[in-house]
């Protein structure tokens, strides 16, 4: 399980360029990586670890802009399919989950 964050932040003025560097790197705090400019990424456990991220995050949006949350299986991440100009590279597989029993 997992989720994608896509945003897409004003920069104009020096006010929101540190707001969106402030959410970047609370992204990158709680664990996201950058998958693409303005779209990261984390793997969960659960559906419920997924939403307790979610939540986090929705707590330190900035003041303006757009930012939308995305929660995907991993079969569905393992699915994208990734081009690079004109020659297709490989899709990241998907972190491996824990199993306690």
């Amino acid at each position: 399980m997992g989720f994608r964050v896509s945003f897409d932040l004003p920069t104009d003025t020096p006010a929101s360029r540190k707001a969106y560097t402030r959410f970047r790197k609370d992204l990158l705090d709680d664990g996201f990586t950058m998958m693409q400019y303005s779209v990261y990424q984390r793997h969960c456990a659960s559906i419920e670890n997924a939403d307790v991220h979610v939540a986090r995050m929705g707590n330190v949006l900035p003041p303006a802009g757009e930012v939308r949350f995305l929660t995907i299986t991993d079969k569905q991440f393992s699915r994208i399919k990734v081009f690079w100009g004109k020659k297709r590279t490989k899709t990241a597989t998907a972190a491996p989950q824990l199993e306690l029993f």
